[in-house]
């Protein structure tokens, strides 16, 4: 069911407050002021569809600024994509100055100033979501904001048909329907501003290797979390789950089959290493992060063709060289000498 805040039936005196309260409490903190001196209407619903906050706004002239004090009185970090139904407006974010027509759409910040300037009165559907589920780095997102985007043609005239009926019909989405929604919702957005970001080799490229480089160094360090995860690693690097699944994309293997067959690895060595005291299987396995030892054989097995404890035995079998007999694998490796594609 949507919230509707308007100063309808507000006492004249008391409109311009109550606006700037009811703005402030349905998106974000903000200062609102009325370019004319005559009477003041403003009208705002909104709805959510699972972490998608979807609002429209309808108002007289006025100009709406985020300040960096309004900022620090935020909790959470936003993205925001902006529709202009009707009328126009001057937008400035990260010091570029945009003038937004019917139809065009804007991206901003909520954790940098900006401001919207509408000289007359006007309407506007805005989307907020976490920027952590966006699942873009912040710097990509800084490429795009402070511009309008058009809708006449490319992948902008796809999208705003769908945010229209959407902002339309928000409230009539049972749970499941609009938690599915906003994932595909936060998709379009993402390709949105992916297709307005600097082209390919330049800094979104660079920004991509350098945080799926930090991603698989934080995994080398956390094997022996039990609890590492596509989730816990993406909520460590401030990045969505989907974002994360992205980045592997083109590296042949998911993350959770990157974690098994890293954990795999170093289970094989150490149980594969000589010494006075050879640990336990099991000790080996909780080492790396395997809590069910039922699992950790079975997944072993499937990686080396032998259990835990056949491979430990094979050190024993080395020939004086300190070779593996012909045909045995090494560790990390599959019988062809490939690394296991654990499931």
């Amino acid at each position: 069911m949507s919230l509707v805040l308007t100063t309808a039936s507000v006492p004249e005196r008391e409109k311009v407050a109550y606006w700037n309260d009811a703005v402030s409490r349905t998106l974000v903190p903000m200062a609102v002021a009325p370019r004319g001196d005559g009477p003041f209407d403003g009208r705002i619903a909104t709805d959510h569809l699972g972490y998608l906050q979807v609002s429209t706004m309808e108002a007289d002239a006025e100009r709406v600024s985020r300040t960096p004090a309004l900022i620090a009185r935020s909790s959470e970090a936003l993205v925001a994509v902006g529709v202009q139904v009707s009328g126009t407006a001057t937008f400035i974010q990260d010091g570029r100055r945009a003038e937004v027509g019917e139809g065009d759409l804007v991206v901003y910040d909520t954790t940098r100033p900006y401001s919207f300037d509408y000289p007359q009165r006007f309407a506007t559907h805005v989307f907020q979501l976490p920027r952590r589920m966006l699942g873009v780095p912040e710097s990509v997102v800084r490429q795009v904001t402070g511009r309008a985007i058009g809708t006449g043609a490319g992948f902008g005239a796809m999208l705003l048909p769908f945010l229209a009926t959407l902002a339309s019909s928000a409230d009539g989405y049972p749970p499941a329907v609009a938690d599915r929604l906003a994932g595909n919702v936060v998709d379009l957005f993402a390709t949105l501003i992916a297709e307005r970001a600097q082209p390919a080799g330049t800094d979104t490229d660079t920004a991509r290797s350098h945080l799926l480089l930090r991603v698989r160094e934080y995994i080398n360090r956390n094997l022996g979390e039990p609890g590492l995860s596509p989730e816990s690693i993406a909520r460590a690097h401030r990045i969505s789950v989907r974002y994360l699944h992205r980045l592997f994309e083109g590296e042949g293997t998911t993350v959770g089959r990157l974690v098994q067959q890293r954990r795999l690895e170093e289970c094989g060595r150490e149980l594969a290493r000589r010494g006075r005291t050879a640990p336990t299987v099991s000790a080996v396995a909780q080492r790396w992060g395997f809590v069910n030892p039922a699992h950790f054989s079975r997944a072993f097995r499937a990686a080396y063709g032998v259990s835990p404890r056949e491979w430990r035995d094979l050190r024993t079998a080395r020939d004086g060289v300190g070779r593996l007999p012909a045909g045995t694998p090494a560790p990390g490796t599959d019988a062809r000498g490939a690394l296991p594609a654990a499931s």
